[in-house]
């Protein structure tokens, strides 16, 4: 497998025709949200996502749908597929520009059928990634040098994931507000 391309995001070439990849970013000790927020502000971060899934289907559940400021949802340039159990939401979440669906099933289905669907991207909450991290093949990880309070925890990479490459190597980046972070790429072993 050749190394990644952070200008395109991450991509990495694999023997399917699609790919599945989960990204993330966590604090030290693998906190992912709080109330429904991210507990950090990190510009840079947010630019990494949009450029690694632009143009590709991202799959996310109601809570992480709904914690997108309104004028970001849907975001632009993906197609937005909302999962929820609840069938009285999904008229809005049509209306909002989302393709509101009821299973992981159906998620994956969307995606599959829409543009951009050789990649496809799981990008949250906590249920979705557990649902879905077993179809994944590749996690793309912010690691934040902090230790905020929260609920939410990012998804196990277990010894079936293999580290691709960290950037930097050793250390870590540092943010324009001063934050200490490093992007990794996972993959999953065949």
């Amino acid at each position: 497998m050749s190394n990644t391309n952070q200008s395109a995001g991450h991509r990495a070439e694999t023997t399917t025709s699609e790919r599945i990849g989960m990204i993330w970013a966590e604090a030290a000790d693998g906190i992912i949200g709080a109330g429904g927020t991210m507990p950090w502000s990190l510009p840079e971060d947010l630019a990494h996502f949009k450029r690694t899934t632009i143009g590709h289907p991202v799959i996310m559940g109601r809570k992480t749908w709904e914690s997108f400021p309104e004028k970001f949802r849907p975001l632009p340039g993906r197609t937005n597929i909302v999962i929820t159990r609840d069938a009285s939401l999904h008229g809005a979440l049509r209306a909002a520009g989302a393709v509101p669906v009821g299973s992981t099933d159906q998620a994956l289905k969307a995606a599959r059928a829409a543009e951009g669907a050789e990649e496809i991207w799981v990008i949250g909450g906590g249920e979705i990634y557990a649902a879905l991290a077993d179809g994944a093949h590749l996690a793309i990880k912010t690691v934040i040098n902090a230790s905020p309070k929260g609920d939410t925890k990012a998804p196990a990479l277990d010894s079936a994931w293999t580290k691709l490459l960290s950037d930097p190597d050793s250390g870590w980046l540092t943010a324009a507000n001063g934050t200490e972070y490093r992007v990794e790429a996972w993959e999953r072993k065949s």
